[in-house]
């Protein structure tokens, strides 16, 4: 879910994988620019004419971050979301 009043937190798209549990699932994780926030969505693809835009970033609601605890992907996070902020307006379709 995507807010847009003053406490949403603005989240960067930093990785889509597709689930291994199950099929047609995939699983989109956004980030802040420091790497330290993160926000994870679910979209299961019904047929192959589902289509559904995916944004470069997002207002998150803070109710619904979670804090990344993993140095490793905390860079990992921030440089992607740093790349995306830098070469994306958060509308853009990726």
């Amino acid at each position: 879910m995507t807010v847009s009043d003053a406490s949403a937190v603005r989240m960067w798209l930093v990785e889509r994988t597709y689930s291994d549990d199950e099929q047609n699932m995939v699983i989109l994780t956004y980030a802040t620019v420091d790497g330290e926030r993160y926000f994870r969505k679910e979209r299961a693809l019904t047929s192959f004419s589902d289509v559904r835009d995916t944004t470069a970033g997002l207002d998150a609601d803070p109710e619904n971050v979670g804090a990344v605890t993993d140095a490793a992907d905390r860079e990992r996070y921030a440089t992607e979301a740093a790349r995306m902020a830098e070469t994306h307006d958060p509308d853009d379709v990726i």
